[in-house]
C-alpha cells in the first residue's frame, strides 16, 4: 500500500484527484441544475431544505475541493486528494464497522462500469471473504429506463449489480433500479449499500446505511451526505483509465482488514 503522500502524489498524477478531467462549466451547470430540482441531478435523493446554487458550490467546494470562487466560471477545476484519501478512510472504517458483525448483507451496485467497477469488486470480494452475504435482488429485471425508452436489465458481475443495455453494461444516473432491487428485499433490507449515482441515491433516500463515489458533477450525493441521508461520499474522477484506481482500492482494502 502506498503511504498517504504516495497516494496524494498519485491522484494528482492520474487526475482522479487535484486538476481534474470535468470542467468548471460541467459542474457548475450541474450545480444550478440541482438547484432547480432537475431530479436526474438529485439521482433519487429528497432535501430536507432548499439549496440554493450558491449553497451547493459552497457545499462542493468544502466536500470536494472544487474551487469555491462563484466568478470563477470556465476552464480547470479541482478535486482536493486530501479530501478524497480522508473519505477514503472513513469509508473503510463504515465498511470495517458493518463487517464486524454476524454474517451482515452488504448490497453492491454502480453506474460506472468502465471506472468505478474496478474499486467495487476487490472490496466486494474482501467483504465476501469476511462472511458477508452479498445481495443479488431482482436480477434480471427490465425497464424502459431513461434511454430513449430502450430497454434495460439488471445484471451482476460477481455479486455487484449494473444495468445492461443490448448486452452491454453502461453508464445511468437512474435510481429506479436500486428502488426494486430494495423492493425485492421484503424488509429483509441490506446493512450496507456501496454504490453510485443513482444507487446510491436511491438506497440513501430508502434510509439504508450507504457509502458511495461521486464526481465534482454529482452534487446530489455531497448533499445527501450533508444532510445525512449518505454516510459518507468519496470525491474523485469518476472515470479515468480503472488501472489507475488500483492504489486508492488497495488503500480501501487494505484499511478494511486491519480494522477488522
Amino acid at each position: 500500500m502506498l503511504s498517504r503522500d504516495e497516494l496524494r502524489e498519485h491522484l494528482v498524477y492520474s487526475r482522479i484527484a487535484g486538476d481534474v478531467a470535468t470542467s468548471r462549466e460541467n459542474n457548475l451547470d450541474h450545480y444550478s441544475s440541482l438547484a432547480n430540482g432537475d431530479p436526474y441531478y438529485m439521482l433519487g435523493l429528497t432535501f430536507d431544505q432548499p439549496w440554493s446554487y450558491r449553497d451547493i458550490l459552497a457545499l462542493m467546494a468544502k466536500s470536494a475541493g472544487v474551487v469555491s470562487d462563484p466568478d470563477h466560471r470556465w476552464g480547470q477545476d479541482t478535486i482536493d486528494p486530501d479530501l478524497t484519501i480522508d473519505a477514503i478512510d472513513a469509508m473503510a472504517e463504515r465498511v470495517a464497522a458493518v463487517l464486524a458483525r454476524q454474517s451482515p448483507r452488504i448490497m453492491f451496485a454502480t453506474g460506472h462500469p468502465t471506472g468505478l467497477l474496478a474499486i467495487h469488486m476487490p472490496l466486494a470480494r474482501l467483504c465476501a471473504e469476511r462472511g458477508a452475504l452479498l445481495m443479488t435482488p431482482a436480477e434480471g429485471w427490465t425497464y424502459a429506463g431513461s434511454n430513449f425508452g430502450r430497454p434495460r436489465r439488471i445484471r451482476y458481475l460477481e455479486d455487484i449489480a449494473m444495468l445492461d443495455d443490448r448486452g452491454g453494461f453502461v453508464h445511468t444516473h437512474d435510481a429506479a433500479p436500486m428502488r426494486h432491487m430494495l423492493a425485492e428485499c421484503d424488509g429483509d433490507a441490506p446493512d450496507l449499500v456501496i454504490a453510485d449515482h443513482g444507487w446510491a441515491g436511491a438506497a440513501g433516500e430508502a434510509g439504508v446505511p450507504t457509502v458511495s463515489f461521486a464526481d465534482s458533477n454529482d452534487p446530489g450525493l455531497f448533499v445527501g451526505e450533508a444532510e445525512g441521508k449518505i454516510d459518507v461520499v468519496v470525491p474523485l474522477d469518476d472515470n479515468v483509465l480503472p488501472r489507475y484506481y488500483a492504489p486508492l482500492t488497495a488503500r480501501l482494502v487494505t484499511q478494511v482488514s486491519q480494522a477488522l
